[in-house]
């Protein structure tokens, strides 16, 4: 008979200094990366919009997850580009590849959260038009 021996695999540990390291990684991101001032100018904007137009909870959840699926895109980016420039020393077809891949996805999150913004707040701007 054949007997498996499983390894076993150590628990980690809560760690502190991951946070340490997220937040290195926020202000590299926000620092380092010209179109998050796009980003940031945006965020105030929905979130000042959605103080003004008293959003409901869901639309917050929407506005918010929108919010955050750009941030997190941009930081997917920013990881990607760099690893690739470790990687790559020339200029190689796969590099670029995968810098433009990884910019698009930031791009398809954009457009999907300014969709989302747009069917949120147009409807209730609107409003706020007509009633004037």
């Amino acid at each position: 008979m054949n007997r498996v021996r499983l390894m076993k695999i150590p628990q980690k540990k809560f760690n502190l200094r991951a946070f340490s390291h997220a937040w290195d990684g926020i202000k590299a991101v926000v620092t380092e990366e010209p179109n998050c001032k796009v980003h940031a100018f945006f965020t105030v904007v929905a979130i000042l919009a959605g103080f003004f137009f008293k959003l409901s909870l869901i639309e917050w959840a929407v506005i918010l997850m929108a919010i955050g699926f750009v941030w997190a895109m941009e930081a997917i980016n920013t990881a990607i580009e760099h690893t690739v420039d470790l990687c790559a020393s020339e200029y190689k077809p796969a590099a670029k590849a995968a810098k433009d891949a990884a910019a698009a996805a930031v791009l398809f999150a954009a457009v999907t959260s300014m969709v989302l913004g747009i069917v949120i707040f147009l409807p209730k701007f609107l409003a706020l038009i007509r009633s004037n």
